[in-house]
This record gives C-alpha cells, sequence and structure tokens, in this order.
C-alpha cells in the first residue's frame, strides 16, 4: 500500500466547453497537483462533482487518472454512493482499473442507522483487496458517523483511514484515540487543518491545496517537525484562501481560481452555477 502523506487534493472533474469531462487536461492537471505539494488524490469525489457523474464518466476518470499518476502518487476512486450494492459493484471495477484505494462516503439523503451505516461499509470493503477510506460530511449527507462507528469500522483489516469533515474536533480525537495506531486520520475541513494536526490527525484531504498545496504542505510539515509557531503564523496567512474557496458551492471558486492561475479546467455541472463577477473579484483579490 502506497503511504498517503500530509496532503491529499479532493481533485476537480476537467470539463470542456459543452460539459464533457476532459479528458485530455487530466495528466496536466495531476502534474500540476504533484508540482504543488498533493501527495495523493482522489478523484470522482465530491469536489469532483460525482453527483453529476454517470457511471461510465466515473469508471473513466479512475482509468485516466490511474494512467496519468503513473504511480507517482496514490490515486483513491470516490465510488461511494447510497446504494451499497451499486457502490460494491463500482468499488470492484475501480479496483480492476488501477486505482490505488478507495474513499466511501457515508450514504446520504437515505439516513441510515449507525448500525445501517456500519453494515453499509462493511459490505463494500469486503468486496476488494484495497484499502478504503471513510469519508464523513455531515454538512452534506445529514448523517453524523459517530466515533464509535469509526471505531468498528477501522477493525476491519483493509478499512484503514477515515477524512473526518464533521467540524467536531471532540469527535476527531475521540477515534484518534481509539482507533489502531496505523489507521489514518485526515482533515477534512482545509481550515481545521492545523487544530486538526494538534489533536492528532494525519493531514488533510483538502480542496484549497489545488491552489496552495506547497503552503499546507510546508504548514503540515512545520507541525511535525515541532516548530508549532512556524506552523500557526502559516495556517494565519492562509486562512484568507481557505475560506475564499467556499464562499459559493464549492467546486465552483476552486475551479474559477485554478482558470485564474492558468490551470484552466472548465466550470461545473447545472445545478451548480458560475460564480458572479463579484465573487470572480474576491477569488482575484485573494490570489
Amino acid at each position: 500500500m502506497m503511504a498517503l502523506g500530509n496532503v491529499l487534493t479532493a481533485m476537480v472533474t476537467p470539463f470542456d466547453s459543452k460539459g464533457n469531462i476532459d479528458f485530455q487536461r487530466i495528466p496536466k492537471l495531476i502534474n500540476y497537483l504533484i508540482n504543488n505539494g498533493t501527495d495523493g488524490i482522489i478523484v470522482g469525489g465530491t469536489t469532483g462533482e460525482s453527483a453529476t457523474l454517470s457511471i461510465e464518466e466515473k469508471a473513466t476518470l479512475y482509468e485516466q487518472s490511474a494512467k496519468a499518476s503513473a504511480g507517482r502518487i496514490p490515486v483513491y476512486a470516490g465510488t461511494g454512493m447510497n446504494d451499497t450494492y451499486a457502490t460494491a459493484e463500482l468499488t470492484v471495477r475501480a479496483e480492476k482499473l488501477g486505482v490505488d484505494g478507495i474513499m466511501l462516503v457515508a450514504p446520504y439523503y437515505n439516513k441510515p442507522s449507525q448500525r445501517g451505516m456500519y453494515e453499509h461499509f462493511k459490505t463494500i470493503a469486503e468486496k476488494t483487496t484495497l484499502p478504503v477510506m471513510l469519508y464523513n460530511v455531515p454538512g452534506r449527507t445529514v448523517v453524523n458517523l459517530l466515533p464509535e462507528t469509526v471505531i468498528a469500522l477501522s477493525k476491519i483489516p483493509n478499512i484503514t483511514s477515515v477524512k473526518e469533515a464533521s467540524g467536531n474536533l471532540d469527535q476527531v480525537t475521540t477515534i484518534i484515540a481509539n482507533t489502531p495506531d496505523d489507521f489514518a486520520v485526515y482533515s477534512g475541513d482545509d481550515s481545521l487543518t492545523l487544530p486538526a494536526l494538534a489533536v492528532g490527525a494525519d493531514g488533510v484531504v483538502s480542496v484549497s491545496s489545488h491552489i496552495i498545496g506547497n503552503e499546507m504542505q510546508e504548514m503540515v510539515k512545520s507541525f511535525k517537525e515541532g516548530d508549532i509557531n512556524k506552523a500557526a503564523m502559516i495556517h494565519q496567512r492562509l486562512l484568507p484562501t481557505m475560506r475564499t474557496m467556499f464562499i459559493a458551492p464549492s467546486p465552483a471558486p476552486v475551479k474559477t481560481a485554478l482558470q485564474l492561475k492558468g490551470m484552466d479546467v472548465g466550470g461545473v455541472r447545472l445545478p451548480l452555477i458560475p460564480l458572479t463577477s463579484e465573487e470572480r473579484q474576491m477569488i482575484s483579490d485573494i490570489l
């Protein structure tokens, strides 16, 4: 299993002018991310607009991303959906397409119980030999994957990490304190990266790293090397940029920022919409 590292990027999905996935832009985007502080990528996740991608689009996206990475960094496929058996089927397919791991979001809309979520993740993990990262994001799924459930799931051999985006540091702390040392916990909130590190997290799965990946990498490394003051100063400097990447529904702001930086990845698919001229100016100002 490839080491995940400090800063993972939840990669945007590039689109062309007609709203189709622009697969030709994927190698350039991945090279850009590698050169700008990214240790690994998640493709076809929330930031990749997974909710509007067809199964065939997702499969091709996984395959092309794995080929473009060529083993330089781990590529995790966001196969999670709210249909357990459809997710299991897509997960099996993703493994055959050459990805290095799987990320599974908590089932949205269905509002399952904790036991239901445990069975959901267990069922899918048993269908693959790849490492599985859980993804808890109650703001999008309506359900909170509680620490007790994550702790139970961490006993399944190939469930090896969690992206925790509840915004609750007590929850993060409880998970870290009660899971094996080799179970990795990643902040799913850019602005909570440093606080999460302070309670024992391993790093961050980030949106802002598209823009400030090297700086985020420096912050994490400074903290891990014991230079807390330097890490805090970097955090203070980066926080306005992190906040600006979420002034509108993601990934519209970060796609706009990439375009302004010369890495055009196209627009977003409905029901997401382009930024207003005022919002674009805010992005331009922060860059």
